[in-house]
């Protein structure tokens, strides 16, 4: 198996089940997550479906999930 890292083509990752987010629109704007072997998350644009692909670790991505909940990326300045 090829060492696969962050901003590979998303095309390289055959056999791959791609899920789009529930909170996409019909202008395509959406992000698709697919869960890879040993425990790695990819993400993509589901415009750009060949690539690149983010890639992080299932306790990485649930850390961010964390912090989004939390509102820790909310724009405090205003």
């Amino acid at each position: 198996m090829p060492l696969v890292t962050s901003g590979v083509p998303a095309a390289l990752q055959r056999g791959v089940k791609w899920t789009k987010s529930s909170h996409s629109n019909p202008n395509g704007n959406c992000v698709e997550l697919a869960q890879l072997a040993g425990g790695i998350i990819a993400v993509r644009n589901s415009r750009r479906p060949a690539g690149p692909a983010l890639l992080c670790a299932r306790a990485e991505m649930a850390t961010f999930v964390r912090a989004v909940q939390d509102g820790e990326f909310d724009d405090r300045a205003g």
